[in-house]
């Protein structure tokens, strides 16, 4: 007993004097080199994104073109516009999906793609980087608009998800009004599930794999649809909306809902939303590792995106894209695909628009 007891003081004491020793020092103010990006007051800004994937200029004619472009500065600016005027970093991001979510040119809401059993299932979240609190909602067939339940799930809920028909249940005991699924129905959306089942694969809306047969979908690429944003009060907020995969089955949920991995928001770190192969992103964590990147090893947060998207995502077999910015207001939009539909308008309301490579 007293050995051991000794043997303890002996090792309290080498603590000690190890704390003092230069290495150590060296080790402290390295360590305290390691902070978040200075957030200047009265700074803002929002990024946006529509989808990654095989998108070729070859294969979009001039008219999708300029629809697709049309409607990313339209939603950038609306939440662009809520920013400017001091509101959240969680109304604009919302407020901007919301009509992303309306438009049938995305893979989100009214123009979300189709299951194997000819339905429409739904899936979004929602991240607040102040408080860390977050809400989704998966399988959801009868909501008009996903982000607006993910975003009620975190403010009136104890949760952080909820799925199919309890959270449909949900949404009406909040006054949500649900829409029969017959307002999901796009024809050209239908005839491209049939085309694809004809094949028997199941595809990711983007995928180039099998994708071209399709004559629709080889001239216009869909995607799930995100945005980020800072506000001038210095916080960050996320939010992801998807109709999921192509001809999916057996209530498959990908990484759009999942926190951290299609949606994250730190304060400490930074506003992530993924776009692309969702089960490589759920494994990969795209967005919590984006983020812990810039926070634990003091990367910038282009830095963190390229090492995440450009090596960990490929180096499993996946692909896609993010969207992210820090408290600096500094951007990525990262993907390792042919385009990915984005946008992006800092405080003084200078707006980038893009979709390939």
């Amino acid at each position: 007993m007293k050995k051991f007891t000794l043997a303890c003081f002996a090792y309290t004491v080498l603590l000690l004097i190890g704390c003092n020793t230069p290495e150590s020092q060296n080790t402290a103010a390295s360590t305290n080199k390691i902070s978040s990006p200075t957030y200047e007051p009265g700074s803002f800004g929002i990024v946006i994104h529509g989808g990654a994937g095989t998108i070729l200029k070859k294969n979009m004619s001039d008219s999708l073109e300029t629809a697709y472009r049309e409607k990313l500065t339209e939603a950038i600016s609306r939440g662009h516009e809520i920013l400017a005027a001091g509101g959240s970093s969680m109304d604009a991001v919302t407020a901007t999906i919301n009509i992303m979510e309306d438009s049938p040119l995305f893979n989100a809401g009214k123009g979300a793609v189709f299951t194997h059993d000819q339905t429409n299932e739904l899936d979004a979240s929602v991240m607040d980087g102040a408080s860390l609190n977050a809400g989704a909602i998966s399988g959801v067939t009868r909501i008009k608009n996903p982000i607006d339940l993910a975003r009620a799930v975190m403010d009136k809920s104890e949760h952080v998800m909820l799925s199919g028909v309890g959270a449909e249940q949900f949404a009406e005991e909040q006054g949500f009004a649900l829409v029969d699924p017959s307002y999901f129905y796009t024809k050209r959306r239908f005839e491209s599930l049939q085309r694809i089942k004809e094949r028997e694969t199941t595809e990711l809306d983007h995928d180039d794999k099998t994708a071209f047969v399709d004559p629709f979908i080889k001239e216009s690429k869909f995607g799930t649809v995100g945005c980020v944003a800072l506000d001038k009060s210095g916080n960050l907020a996320a939010g992801t909306s998807t109709g999921g995969m192509t001809n999916k089955r057996y209530n498959r949920i990908g990484d759009a809902p999942i926190i951290g991995a299609g949606t994250y928001a730190n304060n400490a770190s930074c506003a992530v939303s993924s776009t692309g192969w969702g089960e490589y992103f759920i494994r990969a964590m795209v967005a919590h590792d984006i983020a812990v990147l810039m926070e634990y090893k003091g990367m910038s947060i282009q830095e963190a995106a390229q090492e995440v998207i450009q090596k960990k995502v490929p180096a499993l077999g996946g692909d896609g894209g993010i969207v992210a910015i820090d408290r600096g207001g500094n951007i990525a939009m990262e993907f390792n695909t042919a385009g990915m539909y984005r946008a992006h308008m800092n405080k003084e309301g200078s707006l980038t628009v893009k979709i390939y490579k």
